[in-house]
């Protein structure tokens, strides 16, 4: 079982989420621990599964797929496979940035990055309307990002 996370934890938390580039060093410093405990107390989180694992946040737009849309996609039939079948054929796609299983009036909700108009045309013909069992999709472009945040970690 998990240990409880503490006021120190919380803060090591959210000075990774501001920078995962910290090293422990500059961690420890930054939440008032030694390297030697505040080390310890990162690699318990890793192995309780609390960090998940460390990754870049990257500009799309600099990298030319500046456009994030929001795509809702309703399935013919919701029995496991056809579930399973848009979830694995969605994961294999690189623009397709989140994949959420939906309750409500759309099963999936993907979030995709892509290059304009075209892009979009070009995700949705080649490689979401090829998957067997669709029954309809309803995009939504993104005009602009006005947060974006890597984890929410509660006080």
């Amino acid at each position: 079982m998990a240990k409880a996370l503490d006021t120190i934890d919380r803060r090591i938390l959210k000075a990774l989420v501001a920078n995962g580039r910290l090293s422990n060093a500059e961690l420890a410093k930054e939440v008032g621990l030694s390297a030697s405990p505040c080390w310890q107390r990162v690699k318990r989180m890793e192995d309780e599964g609390i960090i998940a694992g460390y990754t870049t946040l990257l500009d799309h737009r600099a990298l030319g797929v500046g456009e994030t849309v929001m795509v809702e996609v309703q399935l013919e039939h919701h029995d496991a496979r056809s579930l399973e079948v848009l979830t694995e054929a969605m994961a294999k796609i690189p623009e397709v940035l989140e994949i959420y299983l939906m309750a409500g009036d759309f099963d999936f909700f993907l979030k995709i990055a892509v290059s304009g108009t075209q892009g979009v045309e070009e995700f949705l013909r080649e490689k979401l309307f090829r998957v067997p069992g669709l029954r309809h999709s309803k995009s939504n472009f993104s005009l602009r990002c006005v947060k974006q945040v890597a984890a929410y970690v509660p006080d």
